[in-house]
């Protein structure tokens, strides 16, 4: 295996990525700031439906190949149709053979979100530790528990809910990606789950993880949702989260909670003006530069 290694500008990234993948086969690629590690390194954040910051100034661009031939065949063809102010080929290198399967397990090992709570991959051991454990493996859909989005969540509901009663009569994750959270709502006393996701790849992650974990839950597309919910959490992004704030709402039961994630601290105050119609949302926790925000829904009747 190769890999093809490019300096790119910034409006010609996305085309460079479609041709190695689509026009040149390459197995995969990789985007990153070129800067990276150094003090003209640019951090970027964007998110659907917002408009996007600067692009890093030097950007990176690497291919994997099958073999040197198809990586030189690839860099030959892009400095032919952009030149070479267009694109820069840096280095064409051989990838040593690796136990894929094995790096990647090793990436993700056991992770505790809160005091004898786990998520554990299904080929590492379950801490003696553990009492409440969540058997998850990296997978198509989004929420492994080792993002900051994903743990302030997990804290959350591992904090507020209750092992060995009800706590919630009824919880929604909205937008549930791996249903990490819509599991850890059952196992911390959800009597019902309702788990829902725009990408039917979700949808099937969400019912195999339930079941690989003994979780009882309804996992379906947004429009399967029949509210009100005593708990509804919602792990996405700010511009959609924004979006869905009228729907939220309404799905959350007279005094129930929203808990919202995948928030910028920066971006606190635009969710609060957002939801302040029924709900009056607060910064619950925080890490690294995300946060969660929580409320509980007014009782003075359902929202029109």
């Amino acid at each position: 295996m190769h890999a093809l290694t490019l300096l790119v500008p910034a409006d010609a990234v996305d085309g460079v990525c479609d041709a190695l993948a689509d026009d040149r086969d390459a197995l995969s690629t990789s985007v990153e700031d070129a800067d990276a590690g150094s003090a003209a390194e640019e951090p970027v954040f964007d998110e659907p439906g917002v408009a996007a910051t600067a692009p890093w100034r030097r950007t990176r661009v690497t291919a994997l190949f099958a073999d040197e031939g198809e990586a030189t065949a690839a860099a030959t063809a892009l400095v032919a149709a952009l030149g070479s102010d267009g694109v820069r080929v840096v280095a064409i290198t051989e990838v040593a053979d690796q136990d894929w399967v094995r790096l990647t397990q090793s990436q993700f090992g056991p992770s505790e979100v809160a005091p004898g709570f786990w998520i554990v991959p299904t080929w590492s051991q379950v801490p003696p530790n553990a009492h409440q454990v969540i058997r998850l493996d990296p997978g198509r859909a989004f929420g492994t528990g080792s993002h900051p989005t994903t743990r302030m969540c997990l804290r959350w509901i591992a904090s507020h809910g209750d092992a060995t009663a009800v706590a919630w009569p009824r919880a929604l994750d909205y937008g549930t990606g791996s249903g990490v959270l819509a599991i850890a709502a059952s196992r911390y006393g959800a009597a019902e789950v309702d788990a829902v996701d725009i990408d039917p790849a979700a949808v099937e992650a969400t019912e195999a993880n339930a079941r690989a974990n003994g979780v009882s839950l309804r996992a379906g597309l947004p429009d399967s949702v029949a509210g009100p919910y005593s708990l509804v959490v919602a792990n996405i992004l700010a511009a959609p989260l924004k979006l869905l704030a009228p729907l939220l709402c309404a799905l959350v039961a007279d005094g129930g909670a929203l808990v919202l994630s995948g928030i910028l601290a920066r971006q606190a105050d635009e969710l609060i003006a957002a939801y302040s119609g029924s709900i009056d949302l607060v910064v619950a926790d925080e890490e690294d530069d995300w946060i969660l925000m929580v409320g509980e829904r007014r009782g003075t009747g359902r929202m029109a």
